[in-house]
C-alpha cells in the first residue's frame, strides 16, 4: 500500500498563529518559547489558568488508578464525591445531575428532558444564540448562519425571538427589555401557544452572539413567564458559568432560579465535561433509556473538576473574576473613548466584548479583524465573536490578575492604534 500523509480539514482555521508548546497559569509558550499573555482561555475552558498544579496533581493521581469507568456499568468515586460537591453551588433544588462531554451534548440532554417532563414540543431561543453545533443544538443556534447552513432541513419546533441586544437596536436597555418581552409574548400569540412550549433557552451573556450581557430584568420577565404558562426555563451556562461572570452562575446577577442549568467548559480546567442539572421531580420525568453515554463523566475528567472547584474555592477566584472584570472593564472603556470605531464595550466579569463599527453604524469587520491580528502580533491572545465578526472578545482565566489585565489593556491600546491609523 502507498504510503500517505493526512492533514486536518481545511476549514479548522486557527484564530491565532500561535502554535502552543506549553501553557502556564495566563500565559501559552510557542515552539520558540515566546509567551503570549492568552486572552481565550481555550474559548473560557481554562477557568484556573493553564496546567494549574492542583488540577494537574489531581489528573496525574487519578490517571495511574482509573482512566475510565463507564458510568452506567461500573460507577466510580470521582462521580460521586463530585455530584455531591456541586450541590453546594448549584441553585437551591436543583439537585439531580446528569453528565456528559460537551456544550452541545449537554443542551441536547437539555433539550430532551423538556420535551419529556412537559409533553410539549416546541423550544424557544433569542436572537444570537449559540448553543452548540450538533443537529438539535445547531437548530437552537442562530449566532450565525455558518452554524445552520447546509445542513437543513434543521430540526422543527424551534422559535427564535428578539434578544435585548440595546446596542443594536438603538434603545435604552430599558426600552430593550421591554420590546424583547413584549415580542415573545407576541411568539405566544402568532407562533408557539404557551400550551406548545417545554422550554426557553437563554445564555446569561451571549457568546458567539457578540458578548452581550442578558439584562437582570429580561431574565426576570423570563421566569415570571415560565411560572405562570409552565414551561422550563433553560440557563445554557456553558460559558458563563463557574464563576466567569463574576458570580458562580450567571443567572445569579438576576435572583432567579432556572428549571434546568447547563454547564461545561470552565467546569474541569481543560478537562472534557458538561453536565445538566435539575430538580429530582423534573429529572425523574425523563423517560428510561433518555441519559447515557460511552464517556460521560470520566473519571479523570472529574478529578479536574473537584480540583477546579478546590481551587475557585481556596483562590477566591469568583471575586476576583468580578473585581478584574470591572477593571478589565473601565480599562477598555477608556481605549474605546480614544477610537470612534470602537461602537460598544460591554461585559460581565471576565466576559468583555468590543464592537467594531463604521461612522454609520454597521459593523466594521475588517477593523476588528486587524486590530485582533495586530494584538495576536504584540503577544496578546484574543479571539472575534458576533455574526459579523466584529465584536472582539477577551475571556482571561479567572486566576488574571491586576497587573495582567492593565498589561493586556496596553497592548490593545497600541492595536486598536495601529488597526485603525490612516
Amino acid at each position: 500500500m502507498a504510503e500517505q500523509s493526512a492533514e486536518l480539514s481545511p476549514l479548522l482555521k486557527q484564530a491565532t498563529p500561535v502554535l502552543a508548546a506549553r501553557g502556564e497559569g495566563v500565559y501559552i509558550y510557542d515552539e520558540d518559547d515566546r509567551r503570549y499573555l492568552d486572552f481565550t482561555a481555550g474559548i473560557g475552558v481554562t477557568s484556573t489558568g493553564h496546567c494549574h498544579p492542583r488540577v494537574v496533581e489531581a489528573a496525574q493521581r487519578q490517571v495511574a488508578t482509573l482512566i475510565h469507568g463507564q458510568y452506567t456499568t461500573v460507577m466510580h468515586r470521582p462521580l460521586l464525591a463530585l455530584t455531591e460537591r456541586l450541590g453546594g453551588v448549584l441553585p437551591r433544588g436543583v439537585d439531580r445531575l446528569f453528565f456528559v462531554n460537551s456544550g452541545s451534548e449537554a443542551v441536547e440532554a437539555a433539550l430532551r428532558l423538556a420535551r419529556q417532563a412537559t409533553g410539549r414540543q416546541n423550544a424557544i431561543v433569542f436572537q444570537g444564540s449559540f448553543h452548540g453545533r450538533t443537529m438539535a443544538a445547531a437548530s437552537l443556534t442562530t449566532s450565525g448562519v455558518k452554524i445552520r447552513a447546509g445542513i437543513g432541513p434543521l430540526m422543527p419546533g424551534v422559535v427564535v425571538s428578539p434578544f435585548p441586544y440595546a446596542y443594536r437596536l438603538g434603545m435604552s436597555e430599558d426600552a430593550a427589555v421591554e420590546y424583547a418581552l413584549r415580542e415573545l409574548d407576541y411568539q405566544f400569540a402568532t407562533v408557539t401557544s404557551p400550551q406548545d412550549t417545554a422550554a426557553v433557552f437563554i445564555e446569561p451573556v451571549l457568546g458567539e452572539g457578540g458578548y452581550v450581557p442578558v439584562p437582570p430584568a429580561f431574565l426576570r420577565g423570563l421566569r415570571e413567564r415560565a411560572d405562570r404558562h409552565g414551561f422550563l426555563l433553560v440557563a445554557d451556562e456553558v460559558q458563563t458559568g463557574f464563576g466567569r461572570t463574576g458570580r458562580f452562575w450567571g443567572h445569579d446577577h438576576a435572583g432567579i432560579t432556572p428549571d434546568i442549568v447547563i454547564t461545561a467548559k470552565g467546569l474541569a480546567s481543560g478537562f472534557p465535561l458538561s453536565a445538566i442539572a435539575a430538580p429530582s421531580a423534573l429529572m425523574e420525568k425523563a423517560w428510561p433509556g433518555s441519559q447515557g453515554g460511552t464517556y460521560g463523566g470520566n473519571a479523570v475528567s472529574c478529578a479536574a473538576a473537584l480540583a477546579t472547584l478546590d481551587v475557585i474555592e481556596e483562590e477566591g477566584l469568583v471575586d476576583n473574576a468580578r473585581v478584574m472584570g470591572e477593571r478589565l472593564l473601565a480599562g477598555l472603556r477608556g481605549v474605546a473613548a480614544e477610537h470612534s470605531g470602537i461602537g460598544d464595550v460591554r461585559g460581565l466579569g471576565l466576559m468583555v466584548g468590543n464592537e467594531f463599527t463604521t461612522a454609520d453604524g454597521r459593523p466594521d469587520t475588517d477593523t476588528a479583524a486587524r486590530a485582533h491580528r495586530i494584538a495576536a502580533d504584540k503577544g496578546l491572545l484574543l479571539l472575534t465573536c458576533g455574526p459579523h465578526g466584529n465584536v472582539v472578545r477577551m475571556i482571561p482565566p479567572l486566576i488574571v490578575t491586576a497587573d495582567q489585565v492593565d498589561s493586556a489593556v496596553a497592548v490593545w491600546s497600541e492595536a486598536v492604534k495601529e488597526a485603525t491609523a490612516g
